[in-house]
């Protein structure tokens, strides 16, 4: 598939995610619609909206290169997932509606005062800008190597211009438009990953007998790890962790959480959370049955696999597939990568707004202003980060701010837990210092496990990272006497 072709289909794209954007925003744009959306969203899309959200466009190539490594044991935590999700809709959705938050983070302002409500949005902001930035640039790198430097196009050239095209349907409406685009690309996320397994299982030879066949007597399929402790596969570190990490990367998120905000009711807000935690399991497994089916081709047709992982379902869907499947494998990155780089753009927004630029006690004029000037900020943030990434060049670095950034969320989950499981007041002024020290003194315990124990911690960090939060925060508080536990 030439570069031109590959253009024209980025184009169209584009297009129609601009006409969505005017049909959405042409009556309302106003900060209650670029926060949230007026409370109007249908749940049912809202739902499918979050699972392009979830699946970034570095998900999309990762997940599928996972079975070389791990088999099929990601399933373990996205059977945690589950289960993390229902916790979500029957703790923290209530929560959040109840208070009528536009902010999440504004529930720490009530519980516990504004030195922590800060610090909550703070960490947000930093761990939320540097996974998106990073999970954009690797997508917009596969691009650039696709596409553009065929063409001699600088590489800030393209990142300014994937920036530019997200603001530029974001900008109107924000989240109003967002919960629709986010449904158009997870759609054609989806459709594209069915239809690369169907080209894919075409090359086997594999008649639907067979593919069932081979996918359970494969040597890579295995779900289930109970049998060794120190594995980082053990289903109960799995499981558990999964629960964990869809509590804080989802319910704890403004991101994610924003989308929920804008259904019409709670009532609503929960069947999305369901039905969203559901598709999400069948969906993973999808990714990993390519992943497992990529191999196979492989070993039938002696095809020499990358030393990374992630590499492998690029190498197939532009080298050897096909012009339809390198077209698909397109259409996926651009709709997964989109689906989560827009409604990280629009929730960044808000929460700079919200919860440190304090625009809901300004003039709705001004408050609007300051809005559009924070998006237009954060979108040149993105920017930013990814030529960073560009000029470090290197992967190992990537992977080691992905590991800082998900130590920022491991304080956001012990101060939510504080303030939804103990009646205690805190020391506001101090709390601060609790979530800093926190992230340091897990990654002294990882380190220490590490050396002498031989044991090193994986997702366990975030538990971990939240419970010397939590403990550090009921050493520094004092009772609080009568107060209504909110629930």
């Amino acid at each position: 598939m030439s570069g031109i072709s590959i253009l024209l289909v980025i184009i169209v794209y584009f297009s129609i995610l601009l006409l969505i954007s005017y049909l959405v925003g042409r009556k309302s744009t106003d900060n209650d619609a670029f926060f949230l959306g007026n409370k109007k969203s249908p749940w049912w899309v809202v739902a499918i909206g979050m699972i392009g959200s979830s699946i970034s466009g570095v998900s999309f190539v990762s997940v599928p290169g996972m079975v070389r490594g791990i088999d099929f044991t990601y399933m373990q935590t996205v059977f945690g997932f589950f289960f993390g999700y229902m916790v979500i809709a029957n703790v923290l959705l209530p929560l959040y509606y109840k208070l009528n938050l536009t902010s999440i983070y504004t529930y720490l302002e009530e519980r516990f005062g504004k030195y922590s409500y800060k610090t909550g949005a703070s960490f947000f902001l930093l761990s939320r800008t540097i996974g998106s930035g990073v999970r954009l640039y690797l997508v917009t790198l596969i691009l650039q190597l696709v596409v553009f430097d065929a063409w001699h196009i600088p590489f800030v050239v393209t990142a300014s211009g994937t920036i530019f095209f997200i603001w530029l349907y974001t900008h109107r409406s924000g989240i109003k438009t967002i919960v629709w685009t986010d449904t158009l690309q997870t759609i054609c996320l989806i459709s594209a990953l069915v239809l690369m397994v169907v080209q894919v299982s075409r090359q086997l030879g594999f008649s639907t007998g067979d593919f069932f066949q081979s996918m359970m007597h494969y040597s890579h399929s295995r779900i289930f790890v109970f049998d060794d402790w120190h594995s980082k596969q053990n289903f109960f570190k799995q499981f558990f962790s999964g629960i964990f990490i869809a509590i804080v990367m989802t319910g704890l998120d403004q991101d994610m959480m924003q989308k929920n905000l804008t259904c019409k009711n709670l009532h609503d807000a929960k069947k999305n959370m369901y039905w969203y935690g559901i598709a999400f399991v069948p969906l993973n497994l999808l990714f990993l049955t390519l992943g497992a089916m990529l191999l196979m081709l492989a070993a039938k047709n002696n095809i020499a696999l990358p030393a990374v992982s992630d590499d492998i379902l690029p190498l197939f869907a532009t080298q050897y597939l096909g012009p339809v499947v390198t077209f698909l494998f397109i259409i996926g990155i651009i709709a997964a990568a989109f689906a989560s780089s827009d409604s990280a753009l629009a929730s960044l927004t808000t929460s700079f707004a919200v919860d440190i630029l304090g625009v809901q006690h300004m003039e709705p004029k001004s408050a609007e202003r300051k809005r559009k000037y924070t998006h237009i900020g954060m979108s040149i943030v993105f920017v930013v980060i990814m030529l960073i990434f560009k000029m470090l060049n290197n992967k190992s670095i990537i992977d080691a701010i992905y590991t800082i950034a998900s130590y920022t969320y491991g304080p956001l989950l012990g101060m939510f837990a504080f303030g939804l499981f103990t009646k205690r007041k805190v020391r506001d002024k101090i709390v601060p210092l609790v979530a800093i020290a926190s992230p340091f003194l897990c990654f002294g315990i990882n380190s220490l496990s590490t050396s002498v124990f031989h044991y090193p911690l994986g997702y366990e960090l975030l538990m971990v990272n939240g419970l010397i939060t939590f403990i550090g925060m009921y050493l520094l508080s004092i009772h609080r006497g009568k107060i209504e536990l909110i629930n």
